[in-house]
This record gives structure tokens, sequence and C-alpha cells, in this order.
């Protein structure tokens, strides 16, 4: 078969030939139809590392076929379709056991092409359970890329007042549009401090969710603290590199930070809930998809996410074509 690896080097992945693995007795052996490259983590925690990274954590969105199973597996049968959490591969073993199963059975309804969507989908719904919202707030969404999209839409299930969205490409804030925020900020083109302000007469957002992550993070951080009412709530969901967050105490007094999820469930919990979502689009996932392509040019489509963040958003990748 033929699996993503990322070698020695900055951008070094290549598609190598490896052995179909073998199913431990907990584990699935899927034949993978469907995957979805998450760009956020994907490449900043993977593609632009200098030194080698493990197989195992390159990719995390599978959807396939069950082949076989190992001899403690009930919860699924060769010919079963199921939600893999698993890296870029022809073929992937997963475990079903535990609070956080890595292979988990999808229903009929759900198409493949939507439930690479699901690891992410189950983590914003997660996470827009965690944010202290009051019905009616005003909730800002700084970063629109997969992870901001999916969590501006899972929180109208809090029925906050307004939805306001921020991020400073184009194609993302036009996905947003048509996802259904109550308007979104391109702050390439405005200030989005001033331009919330101005949407909250003065007062400032209720609660702002951080999605933008990796260096970027560290300036829209700040500006999110600017942007948030004198009791307001900021939410970090994204993870930051090239140094700390800075936080000015004595502007922070009175509101709350948190970060990532803070619910008493067990993650698949939430599993049946992230299905259903993309079943019936509540939450909706086509504008997302920027780009098709071959599994087995899943290298060719790190480079595409990285080089033209312009043009490409979700990237899915076909591995039975």
């Amino acid at each position: 078969m033929k699996r993503l690896e990322k070698h020695e080097g900055f951008g070094n992945v290549k598609m190598v030939e490896a052995d179909i693995p073998t199913p431990a007795p907990d584990e699935v052996l899927g034949k993978v139809k469907r995957s979805l490259i998450s760009r956020g983590s994907e490449l900043f925690m993977r593609y632009v590392k200098e030194g080698p990274v493990k197989h195992d954590i390159m990719g995390y969105s599978d959807a396939g076929e069950i082949v076989e199973v190992g001899d403690q597996v009930d919860s699924l049968k060769p010919g079963d379709r199921a939600m893999l959490v698993r890296p870029h591969a022809e073929y992937v073993t997963a475990t079903v056991k535990g609070d956080m199963p890595r292979a988990v059975p999808i229903p009929d309804e759900l198409s493949f092409d939507r439930a690479v969507f699901m690891p992410l989908t189950t983590s914003a719904i997660i996470w827009m359970q965690s944010t202290p919202i009051v019905e009616g707030d005003t909730v800002v969404i700084l970063g629109q890329g997969i992870v901001g999209q999916l969590c501006a839409q899972a929180v109208r299930d809090r029925k906050p007042g307004r939805v306001i969205t921020v991020d400073a490409q184009k194609l993302r804030c036009e996905a947003s549009r048509e996802l259904g925020c109550d308007e979104c900020i391109n702050c390439s083109e405005i200030d989005s401090v001033e331009r919330v302000r101005e949407l909250t007469d003065g007062k400032g957002a209720d609660v702002v969710i951080e999605c933008v992550g990796g260096n970027a993070g560290l300036k829209s951080f700040q500006q999110a603290q600017q942007m948030l009412k004198s009791d307001g709530v900021i939410h970090l969901i994204s993870l930051y590199h090239g140094g700390p967050l800075e936080l000015d105490a004595s502007k922070f007094m009175n509101k709350t930070l948190i970060a990532g999820s803070h619910v008493s469930e067990p993650r698949r919990h939430f599993f049946p809930l992230a299905a259903q979502s993309l079943i019936d689009e509540t939450i909706r996932v086509e504008p997302l998809i920027t780009h098709r392509m071959p599994g087995l040019k899943a290298d060719e489509a790190y480079h595409l996410l990285y080089n033209n963040p312009d043009e490409a958003l979700g990237v899915v990748l076909e591995w039975d074509e």
C-alpha cells in the first residue's frame, strides 16, 4: 500500500510504499475511501517541522470500509462503514476501545465526503458546549479555517444573538458568509477591533472564540482582548507557536479565559451528535471543500495548502479513485 510520511527537512512529505498493517485484537483494519487534511494542525504541527514526524500522526480524519476485525471487536464487522481517526494511507488500523475510540461506525446516510469532517465536527460541538454563553450573546469567532467555520455553525445551538466572524482571507470570508454568519469582517481590509466595537455600540463582544492559532494567533489573542466587553469571555481553541501569549492582567480583570474543552461526558458521547449534524446539514461542510485530489497525491495536497492559503481551504483526498 501507499502512505504519507514526513521525513527530515521542512515540508518534506512523501508518499511511500508500506506493508498493509495487521489489526491487534482490539483493532480493525480499514480500507480508506476519503481523508481530510486539517490545514492548521497538519501543516503547523507536522509539515513545517525540520525533523521527521511519526506516520501515525500524519492525519486524523479518514472514512472508509472495514475489511478485517480483531477477535475482541464486536462493534464493527467487515463491510461496515466507519470514521477512522487515523493518518493518510490506503489502509489503516484503529482501536475501537476506550472513551476515545479511533474507529466508529457511521450511518449509511452519512457520505464518506462528510464523514471525514466528523473528528473536527465532534471537537467543534464539544468546544461550543464548553464556552460560557448566555442566550442572546454577541459571539465573535476569530479565524475561519475549517475549525473556525465549524465552530461558527456549532455555536448556533447555544442560541447566541449574533455570530460575527473574522478572517484575513477573502476565500474564507466568502465561505463564512455562505455558511450563515451574521457578519464576516475581512481584517485585511478593515480594523476588526473597531468594527466589533461599532457593531456592539462600543460595549464589545460578550464572547470571543480564538481559532487562529499558529504565529498569527499571538496577534489575534491581543485583538481578542481589545474587542471583548468589560466582563466578557475569551475561549482559546487553537494551538500557538512563536512565543507565549501576552495577557495584560490590569486590562483582563473581571474577564474569563478558558482553553480547550470542559465537558464531563467522554468524547464518544458526542459522535452521534456530530454524525447527525452532518447528515441533516445543521453543520454544512460542502462550501469548505475547495479541492479534491487522489489520495496518492497527498504530498502535493500538503504543498498546495501551504503555498496557496488564498486558494485552498479544505482538501479531500480520494483513495478509491
